[in-house]
């Protein structure tokens, strides 16, 4: 027998019964600040970015070599893993800090060195070094970044400085260059090398790419409907290379004018010799290479294909990384780029056996989406998906995080 209908009485809503449930948020007037609360992750970042930058600068930070598929396949590698967490664990304090060459981070990451940064935004490398040194992680200077090495030292006197070097193929220069770092206080010396020369970026070439940014009809109807870029552009100090003269001429004639293809080991352990700080050769793609740097003794090896932008198909550095870790165990410390969007991208790095990541799109997104606001965001967006998936994992502590935490799934294997 079917339950008879409960009958309801209604009566008029009274005013103090309902208010209380009503909360009215309240409205935040600065403009950065608003958008930037609004961003909920890096890809967020990205739309902000895209949609405040001109096309030829965005696209330089957004692009890679050829066809991309480096880049997409890093970024898709990512995501093709399977996370295994443990239940009824104690994870109400977590502790994200690691120890990285020799010295303590309060994070698992650092900021990538990456070229032209003022013509992405004007803040540049000021706004990744000061945001690096308040968030307690490392921040790297690229040799063709905008802003001078002994400037960027004095904006974070207190933090963790170091200087990325392209070999070039006056050798004088480059290690003049390394001389200006040690005596700026730079702890930490990147090589770069897997530019022997410059990779395909074909949208740089499609939007006429120069240095400084070129006048055309085409870049002055896209930079309509973005005037605060322009106007921070024209009223700042003209954009200039940290470590060389002014150039004139499009970014691949630069780079390939610049980067030296006869580099290899005894250049590198030369470069080592001179150098008194630690050393991290960055651009590694298989285990060969990374056995041999570990017996030359360098003290990390960054897996990295440089964002996609050098050899499109080249390796996945995220696929490679236990084949390396096996083999070089705990010799040298293995650090790992190209692909990272997301905190838990960072996780499952480290659970497969990095010591370290770089960030390099990921910051470059926030910054042209909010200056210097915007690299706080982005630190502070990764840091609290590292946070949360430790804690999902069932893990209080980095050291926790071992590889039965994660499973590579495969796209992509090798026939045969």
């Amino acid at each position: 027998m079917a339950s008879p209908l409960v009958k309801q009485h209604r009566r008029f809503p009274r005013p103090r019964d309902f208010l209380p449930l009503l909360k009215f948020k309240k409205p935040v007037l600065n403009p950065t600040r608003r958008r930037l609360e609004r961003a909920l992750t890096v890809w967020d970042l990205r739309s902000i970015a895209k949609r405040r930058t001109p096309k030829a600068a965005f696209d330089y930070t957004d692009g890679a070599a050829d066809a991309e598929l480096s880049l997409a396949r890093a970024r898709q590698a990512f995501e093709d893993i399977t996370f295994h967490p443990a239940i009824l664990r104690d994870v109400s304090v977590v502790d994200t800090s690691v120890e990285v060459l020799g010295v303590r981070s309060a994070l698992p990451f650092g900021i990538a060195p990456t070229g032209f940064t003022r013509m992405m935004q004007s803040e540049g490398e000021i706004a990744g070094v000061t945001a690096a040194e308040a968030a307690g992680i490392p921040y790297s200077l690229s040799t063709m970044g905008t802003t001078a090495i002994e400037d960027v030292a004095a904006a974070a006197p207190n933090g963790r400085n170091w200087f990325q070097l392209y070999m070039w193929k006056d050798r004088e220069r480059s290690m003049a260059l390394v001389d200006r770092a040690a005596k700026a206080g730079f702890d930490t010396l990147l090589v770069t090398v897997d530019v022997p020369v410059a990779g395909a970026r074909l949208r740089d070439t499609r939007n006429g790419m120069t240095i400084p940014p070129t006048l055309s009809p085409r870049t002055v109807l896209n930079a309509i409907p973005r005037p605060a870029w322009w106007l921070n552009f024209l009223t700042t100090e003209p954009l200039a290379f940290a470590s060389l003269d002014k150039w004139s001429g499009t970014v691949a004639e630069l780079l390939d004018t610049m980067f030296d293809p006869t580099v290899t080991f005894d250049d590198l352990a030369w470069i080592k010799d001179q150098w008194h700080g630690k050393v991290v050769v960055k651009g590694v793609q298989n285990v060969d290479d990374a056995v041999e740097l570990a017996d030359l003794g360098v003290d990390a090896v960054l897996l990295s294909n440089h964002g996609g932008r050098q050899l499109d198909r080249a390796p996945v550095p995220f696929h490679l990384l236990p084949q390396v870790k096996a083999a070089v165990g705990d010799s040298v410390e293995i650090h790992l780029d190209t692909g990272i969007m997301s905190g838990q991208d960072i996780v499952a790095a480290l659970a497969l056996g990095a010591d370290f990541t770089l960030i390099g799109r990921a910051y470059l997104y926030g910054l042209m989406a909010g200056g210097r606001r915007g690299v706080d965001r982005t630190i502070e967006i990764l840091t609290k998906d590292i946070e949360r998936t430790m804690r999902l994992l069932g893990v209080t502590s980095v050291a926790e995080l071992e590889p039965g935490h994660v499973t590579q799934l495969q796209r992509l294997s090798p026939l045969g």
